[in-house]
């Protein structure tokens, strides 16, 4: 167990581009909306974007907690944690997997997370040396999978959905974004991804569909701003969707904690 948490759940995809990073922010938010205390840590070493997302400034650095460890940032009600506290972010970081790895590794475990009922962990794109640390050293509850419903997403989703049962994590649920296009102007509806994806891969891997989340400029404009979806419209239908995501990987999180050893959210 990682000290300080309860439960720990990564939000993977096969590809990138497909909105996680959107989808983990507004995920974590919307599980605190519903009452439990929660930490988002950004995995993703080479491009990390939870920063932006969760309107932390740029220079903005962790406070020290002892030798060799810190605490995470507050936003928006959540813990954080993110490489891009520690880095210019302007400058590439050209690194080699191990030391990749490592940081990750570093960032788990050297931050003093307080009393979380649920870590999300935002993945890098892939199935790399990030994700195998994870696999081998990390004690993952469960995976939720983002994917749009074009076909060449989701054959790298199913390659995600692979990764996580050949390490034993079950697979909460696939979030299908991008899923449905509606014109600001006239109101048609589109599915310009196709549609349909997100559910044949649920059938094919015996998950659900968590939700599906519409290809909308104030989606994106919200996240870019630094004030996701179910902060910026706490009564929108989006974040309706999200709450409702978020019951159910509570609900299965309790489940999973009914199975084993006895595991209580706290209110």
């Amino acid at each position: 167990m990682i000290e300080g948490v309860k439960h720990i759940v990564a939000v993977a995809s096969g590809k990138g581009g497909v909105g996680k990073s959107t989808v983990t922010a507004n995920l974590a938010l919307a599980m605190a909306a519903e009452g439990y205390r929660v930490g988002v840590l950004d995995a993703d070493i080479y491009g990390p974007s939870q920063a932006q997302m969760l309107g932390v400034g740029e220079g903005v650095r962790p406070e020290a907690a002892g030798e060799n460890r810190m605490k995470p940032l507050q936003a928006h009600g959540i813990q954080a944690m993110s490489m891009a506290f520690m880095v210019d972010i302007r400058e590439p970081m050209v690194w080699r997997g191990p030391m990749v790895a490592g940081a990750f590794q570093q960032l788990l475990t050297q931050t003093v997370w307080d009393d979380l009922d649920v870590l999300f962990i935002d993945m890098p794109p892939g199935t790399g040396d990030i994700q195998l640390t994870l696999a081998q050293k990390v004690p993952v509850d469960g995976a939720v999978i983002v994917t749009t419903p074009q076909d060449i997403a989701l054959l790298d989703a199913r390659k995600g959905i692979e990764m996580f049962r050949k390490v034993n994590v079950p697979v909460l649920g696939v979030v299908e974004n991008m899923s449905l296009h509606t014109c600001s102007h006239c109101g048609h509806s589109e599915p310009i991804f196709g549609e349909g994806g997100g559910e044949r891969i649920a059938g094919e891997y015996d998950t659900r569909v968590l939700g599906r989340l519409p290809l909308a400029l104030s989606v994106r404009e919200q996240a870019d701003g630094g004030c996701p979806t179910v902060v910026a419209e706490p009564e929108g239908e989006v974040t309706a969707t999200f709450r409702d995501m978020a019951r159910q990987v509570a609900d299965q999180l309790k489940g999973a904690a009914d199975e084993g050893p006895e595991i209580s959210f706290s209110d």
